[in-house]
């Protein structure tokens, strides 16, 4: 007999063996106590079956539930927060209290020709007859010739 990998199709077998062996307990009186021990836990076993089940069905609403409220909550919050720096202005370091990140401003690109900085890389160059590298200066070379 092949084994039953579900509670269903464990039950299953059960019932059709409990139902043979009430079929013959004219012949079987010796099994008779352990075929009422059988239909017992047999029993449990429906009955926990069925409350799984609504077990189930249950997390499945309180999950719908759960997912709603976050939704819910989510937006409330969005709105909390934009009232809050609102209220206390986007620079406010206050803004950290409520787990958000107060606007301290860019941070300044530096401009080519200052102190300190290197100056921006140009063309390398050539030795007369050579290959350019870049193909728009091939192309430059070809319009002039």
């Amino acid at each position: 007999m092949a084994t039953e990998r579900t509670y269903t199709g464990k039950l299953g077998s059960l019932q059709r063996l409990s139902i043979a062996l009430a079929a013959n307990s004219a012949d079987l009186k010796d099994l008779e106590g352990t075929r009422n021990k059988l239909e017992g836990l047999m029993n449990q076993a429906q009955d926990g079956v069925k409350r799984q089940a609504a077990l189930r069905a249950e997390k499945q609403e309180v999950s719908r539930q759960l997912k709603t409220l976050f939704i819910e909550s989510d937006r409330l919050a969005n709105v909390v927060r934009v009232s809050l720096k609102a209220h206390y202005g986007i620079r406010a370091e206050k803004l950290v209290e409520f787990g958000l990140q107060p606007f301290r401003g860019r941070k300044a690109k530096l401009v080519a020709g200052t102190p300190g900085t290197p100056p921006p890389p140009g063309p390398a160059p050539q030795a007369p007859g050579s290959i350019p590298a870049h193909p728009t200066a091939l192309a430059a070379d070809t319009t002039t010739q």
